[in-house]
C-alpha cells in the first residue's frame, strides 16, 4: 500500500516561482486579516455574495446546475431542492455553511471526511452518502473524438479507508511541523485525496470543501469572501492539467506535486488581490456608487459583465448599474459587445 509522507517532498517545492507565491499570500494575509477584524460589517455583503458563488461553481464543475433564481431561493433556504441537481446543490450549501462557522472544531480524519460527505448527500435519498466507495472506480475523460479512456485508476475499494486514514495521519504529522509552511502542505494531501478518489461520487466537491476548511484552519479565510471555487470553475482547464501533470507516477510514489500546489497558490493569490479590489471599492470615502461602478469598468481588462459589477460591490442595486452602464455608453466612455445573456463592456482605452 502507497506511504504518504509530506515531509519527503516539501524541499522540492520550494522553487522560486512558488516561494514568490508563498511570500504575496503571506503578506497579504497579514495586512488584510486585520482589516477583516475591523471591519467585519462591512464584509458581510462579499460573504454572502461568496457563498452563494462558491456553491454555484463548485457544483458546476461537475456539471450541477439549476437557474439562478432557483440558486439564490435553494441558498436562502426559502425553496425545497426539485431535482437532484438542487439536492446536491442544497447538501453543499449546508457542508460549506459549516465549514465557515466550525472550521476551528472540525478535524481533518476520516471519520469528520465522511460526516462532510454524509451531509453533501442528505437531501438525496441515496446510500452513498457518508460510505467511501463500495466498488472500484476510474477517472475516464473523452476526445474530441468521443472516444473515452482512463486518465487515472484511484486506489481500489478495500484500500481505500485505510489510504484515507494514512493520508489524515500524513497531513497532521505535517502540519505540527513549525518549518514546513501549511500552504505547501494543503494542496498536497489535496491532490493525494483526488487520487485516492475515496467516494462514489462527489470527490471533486468533497476536495475543494476540504480545501477551504483546512486555508481556514490554517487562518487563510479569504475564501470566506471570495469564491476560490469560482476561481477554480473559471481555469477548470488548466486545473485539470495540473491534476493530471501531477497525479503521473502516484502510485510507485515518484510524484511531481509542483504543478497542482503551483496551481492552487496561483488561485489563492488571485483570490486575495481580488479581495483588495473589492474592499477598496467598498471602503472607499466620497465616491458615489456610480463611479464605483465606472471604475471597476476602468480598471478591468478586458470584458466584463453586469453580474461580475454587480458580484464586486454588492451593495448597488440592478437599476443603478444599469443606469449608469446607459450613461457611460452615451458618453463614450465604455464600448458594448454581444448581446443577451452574452452582453458584456469594455473600458474605451481612445477614451
Amino acid at each position: 500500500m502507497r506511504e504518504y509522507n509530506y515531509k519527503r517532498y516539501y524541499e522540492a517545492l520550494l522553487t522560486p516561482e512558488i516561494v514568490s507565491l508563498l511570500s504575496a499570500i503571506h503578506e497579504f494575509k497579514g495586512e488584510q486579516n486585520l482589516f477583516i477584524e475591523a471591519q467585519s460589517d462591512t464584509l458581510s455583503q462579499l460573504l454572502e455574495v461568496a457563498r452563494i458563488q462558491s456553491t454555484e461553481a463548485s457544483n458546476k464543475i461537475e456539471g450541477i446546475y439549476t437557474s439562478d433564481d432557483r440558486l439564490k431561493k435553494i441558498m436562502l433556504d426559502k425553496t425545497m431542492p426539485k431535482s437532484r441537481s438542487e439536492r446536491e446543490i442544497a447538501g453543499y450549501r449546508d457542508v460549506l455553511a459549516t465549514i465557515h462557522e466550525s472550521h476551528d472544531y472540525i478535524s481533518p480524519k476520516v471519520s469528520v471526511i465522511l460526516q462532510l460527505h454524509r451531509d453533501l448527500y442528505k437531501f438525496s435519498g441515496m446510500s452513498i452518502g457518508g460510505n467511501f466507495k463500495d466498488s472500484d472506480n476510474v477517472i475516464a475523460e473523452e476526445d474530441v473524438q468521443g472516444n473515452r479512456f482512463i486518465r487515472f485508476q484511484p486506489v481500489t475499494s478495500w484500500e481505500t479507508h485505510e489510504s484515507v486514514n494514512r493520508a489524515c495521519n500524513a497531513l497532521k504529522d505535517a502540519l505540527a511541523e513549525p518549518a514546513m509552511d501549511n500552504l505547501l502542505i494543503i494542496p498536497m494531501f489535496i491532490l493525494d485525496f483526488l487520487c485516492i478518489h475515496p467516494f462514489n461520487d462527489g470527490n471533486g466537491r468533497m476536495s475543494r470543501l476540504l480545501t477551504l476548511l483546512l486555508l481556514y484552519r490554517s487562518g487563510y479565510i479569504v475564501g470566506k469572501y471570495i469564491s476560490i471555487e469560482r476561481m477554480i470553475e473559471q481555469s477548470k482547464d488548466t486545473y485539470y492539467e495540473t491534476l493530471q501533470l501531477s497525479s503521473a507516477g502516484w502510485h510507485e510514489e515518484e510524484i511531481d506535486y509542483i504543478p497542482f500546489v503551483q496551481y492552487m497558490l496561483g488561485v489563492i493569490v488571485a483570490a486575495y488581490r481580488e479581495f483588495s479590489l473589492r474592499v477598496k471599492l467598498i471602503t472607499t470615502s466620497g465616491i458615489s456608487k456610480p463611479e464605483r461602478v465606472r471604475a471597476i469598468i476602468r480598471e478591468n481588462l478586458g470584458k466584463i459583465t453586469k453580474a461580475d459589477i454587480m458580484a464586486k460591490c454588492p451593495d448597488i442595486s440592478l437599476a443603478t448599474v444599469q443606469r449608469t452602464l446607459a450613461a457611460l455608453q452615451k458618453n463614450g466612455e465604455i464600448i458594448k459587445t454581444g448581446s443577451g445573456r452574452s452582453t458584456a463592456y469594455l473600458w474605451n482605452q481612445d477614451v
